[in-house]
């Protein structure tokens, strides 16, 4: 399965992003999709995922409240809303996937990963 992130550019803090994750000449109905942000030097963090088996939502606590993951099945695309950016939001987007699961913000839960898409937060 080939992830594609898009949405991704330069925003003022404060500002919004839409992410987009989708897998071209495939359906994610039922695939559980987790967004991660790498920041410059640092791993992998978890913000939020949509399961495939319930489309159960989970957001990360550093971001709940202005972050929302939601589903469109009619246009096959997992979206990331996400709303008063601060500077370490910075980092790159990665969504990935796993088939029919729970969703969880661990790494090692998926198994499809896209490229990434780079979201710098500056003024």
């Amino acid at each position: 399965l080939q992830l594609v992130e898009s949405g991704g550019g330069l925003v003022q803090p404060g500002g919004s992003l839409r992410l987009s994750c989708a897998a071209p000449g495939f359906a994610l109905t039922y695939y559980g999709i987790g967004w991660f942000r790498q920041a410059p030097g640092k791993g992998r963090e978890g913000v939020s995922c949509i399961s495939g088996s319930d489309e159960s939502t989970y957001i990360a606590d550093s971001v709940k409240g202005r972050f929302t993951i939601s589903r469109d099945n009619t246009k096959n695309t997992v979206y990331l809303q996400m709303n008063s950016l601060k500077p370490k939001a910075t980092g790159v987007y990665y969504c990935a996937a796993v088939w029919f699961r729970m969703c969880g913000l661990s790494t090692y839960d998926y198994t499809s990963w896209g490229q990434g898409t780079k979201v710098p937060v500056s003024s």
